[in-house]
């Protein structure tokens, strides 16, 4: 189950892009599926699973009118699970490379469909 989703950039790159943080309850949740729409100058993901909103942005001339162009935008979706690794207090570096462990993160890219209100 989703927790909360984070707009925390929105560009254009071939279409509109945008990036999301998305925290989730547990590690084992996998019950994302955005919908996404836009009303007046406002981009809105919802639930596609229960309708509710779950972030919403305003977007600027430019990037209105490249998702009326498109009719899609492109997520980047950044998943993460609040204290499943814990705090990360102490870095243990690899010995064989002299490099740092780094904790596993889950991305996401993928075109959706927008609708208009």
């Amino acid at each position: 189950m989703v927790d909360t989703v984070e707009i925390s950039r929105v560009n254009i790159r071939d279409s509109l892009s945008v990036d999301v943080s998305v925290w989730m309850q547990h590690p084992d949740d996998m019950d994302f599926r955005p919908a996404l729409s836009v009303s007046g100058t406002t981009f809105t993901i919802a639930s596609h699973s229960d309708g509710s909103t779950l972030a919403s942005v305003e977007l600027d001339e430019e990037q209105m009118e490249a998702v009326v162009r498109d009719q899609s935008a492109e997520l980047r979706v950044k998943f993460q699970v609040h204290g499943m690794h814990g705090n990360l207090k102490k870095i243990n570096p690899i010995i064989a490379d002299g490099k740092a462990k780094k904790l596993a993160t889950a991305n996401w890219k993928t075109t959706q469909n927008v609708s208009f209100d």
